[in-house]
């Protein structure tokens, strides 16, 4: 490596660690959000207070404050009515956890990126490009609170499932944001005869993962997950009759509104997704079975089965807690490789 390269390089590489724990820092919020949403904590906060909210009740009479907010609503009425003060604490303390991870990252994500744009390290079209993922990370959290008011609502004990969806497919794209930034700043020119063309199939399967993480957010948004606990069929058929997942009028809303029909379609993806990883890997192999994208492209088959598999499991249990977050994290590991493997073949 050229000396006056030296210093350059290392900073990138600053950047990149940087980038790569902003990323590691989403998938944590992502589960965070999970077990939020699997205790049915999401609307123990009935208010947006994007400063003030990140102190907690420090005494008794401001607990006993936030609980008398918590019973105007719905989900206290009609899910939790009798509840006590020790057991709201508990749901209060996911919410107020998951809300205040997102300022963490605003924070992890804002100064670092004013320390290196002073210093030089990002400029131009680097610098725009963090900009805009920072601008997508503000917009995530104003999704998070529509989709939380949305629950607010009277007769609502839950958030609306498409909003759901969007809030966490926004945060699977800033996810895939960061790590193809990131995964874009190594230099690969020593290693680049061990790669073989891959054209836009990654970015395709990218896409793909995409789309069935927005999917399974209209399972648990809709709780899909808890009817029809069986595999390969569902109610004794692989494929429900048209009655049961065109029941909804208009037709279009059972896409969000239809668990048979939402169920079904995640189930579908699932395969679509592993057919299309193992095809790919298959043939990549054939064009160079040492080459390093036939590794990467192995190694995405791989993931794809095993999250499908984990996704039967959570299936078949009903969604314990431990298996929905498992599910729910190992999309964005899938994710993750998944737009690394685009971003290096598209190098």
């Amino acid at each position: 490596m050229p000396l006056a390269r030296a210093p350059q390089t290392r900073s990138l590489s600053a950047v990149r660690i940087w980038i790569y724990s902003l990323a590691a820092l989403v998938v944590l919020m992502v589960s965070v959000g999970g077990a939020t949403r699997l205790t049915g904590s999401g609307l123990s906060i009935t208010e947006w207070k994007p400063v003030t909210g990140a102190i907690p009740p420090l005494t008794e009479q401001a607990w006993l404050a936030e609980f008398e907010k918590y019973r105007q609503i719905s989900q206290y009425e009609l899910v939790n009515k009798g509840m006590t003060l020790a057991e709201f604490k508990f749901i209060y303390g996911w919410e107020w956890g998951h809300r205040q991870l997102g300022r963490l990252i605003g924070i992890v994500f804002f100064l670092p990126l004013i320390w290196f744009w002073l210093r030089g390290t990002i400029k131009h079209r680097l610098a725009l490009t963090l900009l805009g993922i920072g601008a997508l990370g503000g917009l995530q959290g104003a999704i998070g609170w529509l989709m939380v008011a949305s629950g607010l609502e009277p007769g609502m004990t839950a958030v609306a499932p498409i909003k759901l969806a969007l809030h966490l497919t926004v945060a699977s794209i800033i996810l895939a944001c960061l790590v193809w930034v990131a995964a874009g700043l190594r230099d690969r020119s020593e290693t680049a005869h061990l790669e073989v063309k891959a054209g836009a199939v990654p970015r395709i399967l990218v896409s793909l993962i995409l789309f069935q993480i927005a999917l399974g957010g209209l399972v648990a948004g809709s709780k899909a997950g808890l009817t029809y606990n069986t595999w390969p069929l569902m109610d004794g058929a692989l494929v429900p009759p048209a009655s049961a997942l065109f029941v909804v009028k208009p037709w279009i809303e059972n896409f969000v509104d239809n668990v048979v029909l939402v169920q079904f379609n995640h189930r579908l993806v699932a395969y679509a997704i592993v057919a299309f990883a193992v095809w790919h890997a298959l043939t990549i192999r054939r064009r160079g079975a040492v080459s390093k994208t036939a590794k990467r492209a192995t190694a995405m088959a791989g993931l794809t089965l095993a999250q499908m598999v984990l996704g039967i499991v959570t299936l078949l249990l009903v969604v314990p807690l431990w298996a929905g977050l498992a599910h729910q994290v190992f999309a964005m590991v899938v994710l993750a490789m998944a737009v690394v493997h685009a971003r290096v073949s598209a190098a």
